[in-house]
């Protein structure tokens, strides 16, 4: 009995955890529209974004191309709880924090040593078709940019 009783909870909280994260609207996979962002010359384009459950974190995995046309690929693993979680494959950031601020909003916070390169607003449509990430900072040669991303969801 006591089996049974252990199986059951354990289903009811995956079950739990699924719901929770399947309500999120900036899971999914996200393509770059260029014909609606805004990107200054020279700037990294993030061309596919997909954020995924994984366990009680949230995974981020992000494919494109930097400023001179080669691919770029990083990852992300944490929570949106504001609390900086290391980033590999990102010339520009070593730790990334986002904060979820409700069901359709980010901030996103970049870091490399400990300092401030990055700082972005992510903002999911009522619908969730589309996700428009504004983001600010300094890239990996010292240049600043104000990029306006705008995805749709695949």
């Amino acid at each position: 009995m006591k089996v049974r009783s252990s199986v059951l909870t354990l289903a009811m909280l995956f079950v739990g955890f699924t719901l929770c994260f399947a309500s999120n609207p900036n899971l999914g996979t996200w393509k770059l529209n260029e014909a609606k962002s805004k990107i200054t010359p020279g700037s990294a384009k993030n061309t596919k974004v997909v954020y995924e459950a994984v366990g009680d974190e949230m995974k981020g995995t992000v494919d494109g191309v930097d400023g001179e046309g080669k691919p770029i690929h990083s990852e992300w693993t944490g929570k949106f709880d504001g609390k900086d979680y290391p980033v590999t494959g990102d010339p520009t950031s070593d730790t990334r924090a986002i904060k979820q601020t409700d069901d359709h909003h980010l901030e996103i916070t970049g870091k490399k040593g400990g300092k401030v390169t990055t700082t972005g607003h992510v903002v999911v449509s009522t619908d969730g078709k589309s996700r428009t990430l504004t983001l600010t900072g300094t890239d990996a040669k010292g240049k600043k940019f104000k990029n306006t991303y705008v995805y749709d969801k695949e």
